[in-house]
């Protein structure tokens, strides 16, 4: 949960901080789950590191109102919309539950910035 503290955040941004935090532990997840299973998962693998350092970046830029926060808003978007692409592909739990997090992730990123 965001914290209530920080005045400056609507509830689309507490919510969008959530699922990108959210976002980066699935994706970990994912990630350490695909290294060992072979070449097939190599892209899946880079993908989920990508998004979960995008999510991590993208929630301390919105904590600290950043100027750049809807830039990263819609590279997260998109990088999240990719992965889970790549993650439905794949029969495995740690895939699927990944690709329903950034669903999540990238429609909560797609509504803060139209509101920014």
């Amino acid at each position: 949960m965001a914290l209530q503290q920080i005045s400056h955040l609507t509830d689309e941004m507490a919510n969008c901080i959530d699922n990108c935090f959210e976002a980066a532990q699935a994706c970990e997840w994912c990630a350490d789950e695909c290294i060992g299973q072979g070449e097939e998962m190599a892209r899946c693998a880079r993908l989920c590191r990508d998004v979960a350092d995008l999510t991590t970046e993208h929630a301390r830029f919105m904590a600290r109102n950043s100027n750049y926060s809807a830039v990263l808003a819609e590279a997260c978007a998109g990088a999240c919309e990719e992965c889970a692409d790549e993650c439905e592909q794949h029969d495995d739990e740690h895939c699927q539950v990944c690709a329903d997090v950034l669903r999540d992730c990238a429609e909560s990123c797609r509504t803060m910035m139209q509101e920014a």
